[in-house]
Formats: structure tokens, sequence, C-alpha cells
């Protein structure tokens, strides 16, 4: 069985649907196991309930990391970097990079937008993290039909899974950035499965 860890933080939601989407993907590659939680906001409470965060999903601790066997990362952009949440939970992996917990771990990023800008920066300054711990990164390949498909607007790129929110947060992810979403979550369930073999 492939154990694969779903990690997002999502403001105002935009990133937990392409996360569900991502686990849906995963989970349809036979023998995997798939666990969705997030990282812990850094604002008070109240303010992440408002933002329409989902509390309901467990959060994640650093130590657990190194017990999956890939991981997926979800988060939104902050001026084509991660967002704070996300970067102070990474911050604190450094005990797992002391004893190369992570190494060799297959390993994706997905992304929301408000106006599109930062749909790749902001996968490939994650990326620095990850390659830094060993990790193997994959990206969506343009064997995903939705990619290359220009018929509408829509987030994504070879980097990772996207959704453009709007600059007010009111655009919800399309059907095609769902599809990317999924094809990237089982994408990488593949390729970790047949690593872990």
């Amino acid at each position: 069985m492939t154990k694969i860890l779903v990690l997002y933080y999502s403001h105002y939601g935009h990133v937990a649907k392409l996360a569900a989407a991502i686990a849906e993907g995963a989970r349809s590659v036979p023998d995997t196991e798939i666990v969705i939680k997030r990282v812990p906001e850094l604002t008070p409470d109240e303010d992440a309930e408002r933002h329409g965060s989902p509390s309901a999903v467990p959060l994640a601790s650093v130590d657990e990391l190194g017990g999956y066997d890939a991981i997926l990362f979800g988060t939104p952009t902050r001026f084509g970097n991660m967002a704070a949440p996300m970067r102070s939970f990474l911050d604190r992996t450094g005990g797992l990079w002391v004893k190369c917990a992570l190494v060799g771990k297959p390993c994706g990023v997905f992304t929301s937008t408000g106006t599109g800008g930062g749909n790749e920066s902001t996968i490939i300054s994650f990326a620095t993290t990850l390659i830094h711990h060993g990790m193997v990164f994959i990206g969506l390949p343009y064997s995903c039909p939705e990619l290359a498909d220009i018929s509408e607007l829509k987030g994504g790129s070879p980097w990772g899974a996207a959704t453009i929110a709007g600059a007010d947060g009111s655009r919800q992810p399309s059907a095609k950035e769902l599809a990317q979403a999924r094809f990237q979550g089982k994408h990488v369930a593949s390729i970790a499965g047949r690593l872990k073999q």
C-alpha cells in the first residue's frame, strides 16, 4: 500500500477544493491510501473561520511527514511565493532534513492565484525547499489534456495544477482546473507506487 499525504493551506477554500480533487485522482490508483491534512493557521481562529478555512480537516504535524511515501503540497500564492502558514510549517522541518527523512520521496505542488500572477513562480519557489530535502519533484505533464486547452481562462502549468480565484476570491475552481488536479494526483500516486516497488 502506497501512503500519500495531501497537505495544504487554504484561506478562502480554493486550495481545499483542489486538494479534494488531487486526493480523488490519487485514490483512483490501486493500493493507494490517501490522507488529507492542513497546516495550522497563523491568524486568529475567528478570522480563519470567517474566510472559510476548513477546520474539520485535521492538522498535520511536522514529525509525521517522513511516514508517507509521497506528499502533494497545496498553497495559495502570496506575491509569487507560498503563503506564510505553509512557509512557517516547512521552516520547522529542519529535523527531518538532518535525518534525511524525506529523501527520495515523490512530491508535487498545486496552487491558487488571484489573477494568474504567481501561477508558476509559487510552485517554482516551493520546489526549492523540496529539493533541499532531497524529494523527487513531479510536475503536471502535457499528457494532461486540460493543460494545453486554451479555450477558456484557467490556471495550471507544467509545474502543477492551479486555479485562478479572481482578485476578490469570487471565482471558484473550474471543471478543467479540477480535472488537472485529479490528473496530478493520479500521476504522482502512480509514480510513487512504482518507486515503492
